[in-house]
C-alpha cells in the first residue's frame, strides 16, 4: 500500500475522536479531509489541526464531499446520530469505498457508564444494514482513547482491533493502520466481534473513571 495515495474522510470529524484520528492519519502520511454538516466548523478544525502539525495537509469539506472523495470513510459522529447520518449519505460513497465505524452506543446512568443494547448485537452490525451492499463496513478504533488520539505527540502503544464480514476490506484497513505509529492492528474476526469490542470500550471508560485517568487501552500479550 502507498499510504500517500490513501484518501481518508471523516464524517463529523470535528469532535475529539475525529480530530485525533485526523491527526494520526495525517502523520501516517494519508490525505485527510475533515467533514462536517457545517463547512465553517470543518474549516476551523482543519486550520487548528494544521497549526498543530505545522503544515496545510488536512483539508476540509461538507460531509457529502468528504465521503465522495475518500476511499476510507470514518464515521466519527456520536452513535445517537450515526444511523440518520448514514441514511442521509447512502448515495455519496464512491466505488470501492470502505466505511470504518468507530461508534460505541453508551449512556451514563447515575454516574455509571452503560452499554446500550441493540437488537442487532452491536452498533456496527446495526449500521451495516443501512449501507448500500457495495460498501463494506469495518469496525475499528473502538477501544483507542479519544483523548490520547488527540494528543498528536503522545505515544499510542496499544493494539487496534479490526473486525469485518469483508476479508478484503478488513485486510486493507489493517494494512493502512500499520502506518500509524504506535498502533498494531489485530484481526478480530467477523463483525460479530464488534459486540465484544464495544463492550471493551465501556470497560475501559469505567477503568478511566475509577482510576482518574483518560488513557486506559488494550494490548494483547503473547501475540
Amino acid at each position: 500500500m502507498n499510504i500517500s495515495e490513501l484518501r481518508v474522510g471523516l464524517i463529523g470529524g470535528t469532535g475529539e475522536e475525529g480530530r485525533g484520528l485526523a491527526l494520526r492519519w495525517t502523520l501516517a502520511g494519508a490525505q485527510v479531509t475533515i467533514g462536517s454538516r457545517a463547512i465553517e466548523k470543518a474549516e476551523a478544525t482543519a486550520r487548528e489541526l494544521n497549526a498543530i502539525i505545522g503544515s496545510e495537509q488536512i483539508q476540509f469539506a461538507t460531509n457529502q464531499d468528504a465521503i465522495a472523495g475518500s476511499e476510507f470513510v470514518l464515521l466519527t459522529v456520536p452513535f445517537a446520530h450515526a444511523a440518520a447520518t448514514l441514511q442521509a449519505h447512502r448515495a455519496d460513497f464512491r466505488e470501492g469505498a470502505i466505511l470504518i465505524d468507530i461508534t460505541v452506543p453508551v449512556s451514563f446512568e447515575q454516574g455509571r457508564v452503560r452499554y446500550a443494547e441493540l437488537a442487532q448485537g452491536s452498533a456496527s452490525e446495526h449500521l451495516q444494514t443501512l449501507l448500500p451492499e457495495n460498501v463494506p463496513l469495518v469496525a475499528a478504533f473502538k477501544t483507542e482513547p479519544a483523548h490520547l488520539l488527540a494528543e498528536a505527540h503522545e505515544g499510542l502503544d496499544c493494539d487496534s482491533f479490526v473486525a469485518s464480514d469483508s476479508k478484503e476490506a478488513k485486510t486493507r484497513v489493517m494494512d493502512a493502520i500499520k502506518f500509524i505509529e504506535g498502533l498494531r492492528p489485530i484481526d478480530a474476526g467477523t463483525l460479530y466481534s464488534a459486540r465484544a469490542l464495544e463492550r471493551m470500550t465501556v470497560l475501559a471508560i469505567g477503568i478511566n473513571r475509577r482510576y482518574k485517568v483518560k488513557t486506559a487501552r488494550y494490548r494483547v500479550v503473547g501475540l
